[in-house]
């Protein structure tokens, strides 16, 4: 088995790109657009919601019942960068995540809602954002 260690890649004819070939060698993901960008786990039920862990983001806004908005360390380029997320309460048979507006290059936005789209304040929260970095 090789192993290769290095602190830092660099795509040949662009610096930034780097293109993996993907399972049954037929396509290629570029690396860099492939990976998140900012993920997080947090209590939205706490008082005060708190990070479990995550990465590029910074603190925790919370913006009223089920609402709450990690704000990011670095920016993206713009506002249409992917927010997938989903969340847990207690009780509750079925509870989503979901997006409701807000989300800045700077922050994402969660709202966590029961079946009867009903916002509730949930435990744990998770979510991640793909796009581009500014």
């Amino acid at each position: 088995m090789s192993e290769i260690k290095t602190d830092k890649l660099s795509g040949v004819g662009t610096a930034g790109v780097i293109l993996v070939t993907g399972e049954g060698n037929s396509t290629t993901t570029n690396l860099q657009q492939g990976l998140a960008k900012a993920w997080c786990q947090y209590n939205g039920q706490a008082t005060t919601p708190v990070f479990f862990d995550s990465f590029n983001c910074s603190s925790l806004t919370d913006v009223g019942t089920g609402t709450q908005a990690p704000q990011l360390t670095n920016p993206f380029s713009n506002n249409y960068f992917a927010q997938p997320s989903t969340s847990h309460a207690s009780g509750v048979s079925w509870c989503l995540a979901v997006y409701t507006g807000g989300k800045t290059t700077n922050q994402m936005y969660f709202t966590s809602v029961n079946t009867s789209s009903v916002a509730i304040d949930a435990n744990p929260v998770e979510g991640t954002a793909h796009g581009d970095l500014a």
